[in-house]
């Protein structure tokens, strides 16, 4: 499956952390991010990272456009609630992810649950909904 990972600034080290929990099970999937939070989880696992442009300079259009393409199966988004300047990026990801059905989690507990039913097979129906 096709994993999207995105981190605020405030939220990378979150990042790097819950992919270094749970590199075991991400490492069987293939992985994008935007080019700053790809680069922080390469730097501390041994994830593969398919890196877009940095968030705000396209890397969340791209993003955005893969996720239109019904190329993204999960989306892992750890905002930072206090960061007010790149909201309109942010919710439109959000309302791609809810226009085409692809799980998304903004919060480290929803991000765990993601994963672990990930492992489980329970987000295999996204392979019948390509």
């Amino acid at each position: 499956m096709n994993i999207g990972l995105v981190a605020h600034d405030a939220k990378k080290m979150l990042m790097q952390n819950l992919c270094i929990a749970y590199q075991d099970i991400l490492k069987k999937h293939t992985l994008y991010a935007t080019a700053t939070t790809g680069k922080a989880i390469e730097d501390v696992t041994n994830l593969s990272i398919h890196k877009f442009l940095v968030g705000h300079f396209g890397g969340m259009q791209q993003m955005g456009a893969v996720i239109e393409n019904n190329d993204i199966d999960m989306l892992i988004f750890l905002q930072d609630p206090n960061n007010k300047s790149r909201i309109p990026a942010f919710y439109n990801i959000l309302n791609l992810c809810d226009k085409y059905n692809v799980p998304c989690a903004t919060n480290l507990p929803t991000a765990e649950v993601l994963i672990l039913a990930l492992d489980r097979g329970d987000l295999d129906w996204r392979n019948m909904y390509k």
